[in-house]
């Protein structure tokens, strides 16, 4: 597989800091493909030596999935397990996870390694992990230390300095939006009257007091209110709740269910059994609305969740930047069959927004908030009260910002421009009015096709049936397209299928063409090459556009 030109810039710096330091931490939001990275990483230092490398992480799950990803990556390299049901360290990359590898007897069958990848690296300054990587340090003082996180600043402020003392890249929500790999958020910010409140919320060495924050929130008025802004903006969207303790959260669940609205309760205090029930449920549609403590903010993705509720403030911007992001992803419409999903609605009825603004962050390895407490405001033209720049409408008189709400119309087109460019494939207007874009290589073709307001994105290839990828915003399926090239075709198969650009149609290819794209001077190669496939799999096509178009759920 290839990667996304992105994907590369971010491989190269990695690679070029650890070269330099010794160490580095690579920063890379939800949608980036963080783990394709980090594997493009360690395949690239043990390729074709002798090195051992072992990359961490602290679920059961997340092992599995990083050791299969890693396989698509680096299919010539030899992988092994340590984890509950194995400890095996046959491999030349090992996969771990942190909980087993940290305990005492795992750690003694540890072999010299050269290289250690902590995947989810917030956590490296754990004593678990400081274990391990101390342990890997005294055997190799020469080892290299790769890790990869979406939130690099920790909610209790201790700073990752004393493992990392460098970043060598960090990927932007703003570039996965602009690229079409996230939905962009709407962000409304709503008093409820409880604003002053919460600013004088006494703040805990990691976040509030969430208890004073339960006793301002959790009232009956107040949960009226939040169904009532959300019923009004956002009622027909699968939606995760963010709450300050569990009686709150129990009430607010109750008054949704109140409502008729089907919604459920996750929590810490909950069994494993009964959280797995109330999520399948969720993924089934059978509830609309789950709410939560701390416990959806990392490691959970249901990407037709398209309204994130915010019912407690954050200290830290990376919990806030981690609770909307639960909102952002795109979605398969194989796995989510008849759901549209063009943004992510954001209710704020705290003052997260008010204090963080965007959500994008800088980071700081020593543990310092280096966000400042008074984020970007504009003033409301209609009632001149001051708003978070990223508000939509004005919470106080409901003036709507339209210029602002969404992205300009130039910087949506330079953004696809911008993705056509990067790509590694040329991609054919093949009616010449933009309705129909191809491009193919030598396993797979991909395409983006419009029909009633809506487009929609088509891959096939070889020993691949023809399926609908994506339906939704032009960028976002292009994106989604350009993925489905990149996941079928090598660097070498994407470079000569662009040389057909300089290249005359083939005597054979013009016999599958009609009389009037024969009689089109200016006709390459791949242009050939895009017609035909167009006009093999023409059918298909039709049949998916088509059987997207009626009874579309939006998400």
């Amino acid at each position: 597989m290839r990667l996304r030109p992105r994907q590369k810039v971010f491989v190269e710096r990695s690679l070029a800091a650890l070269s330099k330091h010794g160490n580095t931490l690579g920063v890379a939001p939800t949608g980036a493909g963080k783990t394709i990275m980090l594997s493009a990483v360690t395949g690239k230092l043990v390729e074709e030596t002798e090195a051992k490398a072992c990359v961490l992480a602290h679920r059961d799950e997340l092992t599995g999935q990083n050791r299969a990803k890693f396989a698509r990556v680096n299919p010539e390299v030899t992988t092994s397990q340590v984890d509950a049901g194995s400890k095996s360290w046959v491999g030349q990359v090992t996969f771990a996870m942190a909980p087993t590898l940290s305990r005492s007897a795992s750690l003694k069958a540890m072999p010299r390694l050269d290289l250690l990848v902590i995947d989810e690296a917030h956590h490296a300054v754990a004593d678990s992990y400081r274990r391990i990587i101390d342990r890997v340090r005294d055997a190799n003082p020469e080892a290299r230390i790769f890790g990869v996180t979406a939130t690099p600043n920790r909610g209790d402020r201790k700073g990752l300095r004393e493992v990392f003392d460098n970043v060598g890249d960090q990927v932007t929500l703003a570039e996965l939006i602009a690229s079409g790999h996230l939905v962009p958020p709407r962000t409304f910010v709503i008093d409820v009257g409880v604003q002053e409140k919460l600013r004088a919320v006494r703040k805990t060495a990691s976040d509030y007091d969430m208890g004073a924050v339960a006793e301002i929130m959790n009232r009956a008025p107040v949960t009226a209110e939040i169904i009532r802004h959300w019923r009004e903006k956002a009622g027909d969207r699968q939606t995760v709740v963010f709450c300050s303790t569990i009686a709150h959260a129990d009430n607010v669940a109750e008054a949704f269910n109140g409502h008729g609205i089907p919604a459920g309760v996750i929590h810490g205090d909950i069994g494993s059994e009964t959280r797995r029930r109330i999520l399948a449920a969720y993924a089934s549609g059978e509830i609309q609305v789950v709410v939560n403590v701390a416990v959806l903010t990392e490691g959970w993705d249901h990407p037709p969740t398209s309204c994130v509720v915010l019912l407690r403030p954050s200290s830290c911007k990376s919990t806030m930047i981690q609770m909307v992001g639960r909102g952002l992803r795109t979605v398969d419409p194989v796995e989510h069959p008849g759901i549209v999903k063009t943004d992510c609605i954001v209710l704020d009825f705290g003052i997260s927004s008010l204090t963080h603004g965007t959500l994008e962050q800088d980071v700081d390895l020593d543990g310092r908030d280096p966000t400042p407490c008074d984020a970007p405001t504009k003033t409301c033209p209609e009632c001149e009260a001051t708003v978070p720049l990223a508000a939509r409408h004005c919470p106080i008189c409901g003036y709507e910002f339209l210029s602002d709400g969404a992205p300009p119309l130039d910087s949506v087109v330079m953004s696809e421009i911008d993705l056509l460019k990067r790509s590694s494939f040329a991609w054919e207007d093949l009616f010449d009015d933009e309705s129909a874009l191809m491009a193919s290589g030598f396993n797979a073709w991909g395409g983006v096709f419009f029909l009633e307001g809506r487009w929609h994105a088509v891959g096939g290839g070889k020993n691949e049936r023809t399926r609908l990828l994506g339906v939704g915003e032009r960028t976002v399926c292009l994106a989604q397209a350009d993925d489905w090239l990149n996941e079928h075709e090598t660097d070498e198969s994407a470079f000569k299928s662009r040389r057909w650009l300089g290249q005359a149609p083939t005597e054979k290819q013009l016999q599958y063409l009609s009389p009037a794209q024969r009689q089109d001077y200016g006709l390459t190669r791949y242009r050939a090459s895009a017609l035909i496939t167009f006009q093999f799999n023409r059918r298909d096509i039709r049949r998916l556009v088509m059987s997207a178009a009626p009874e579309r759920r939006a998400a």
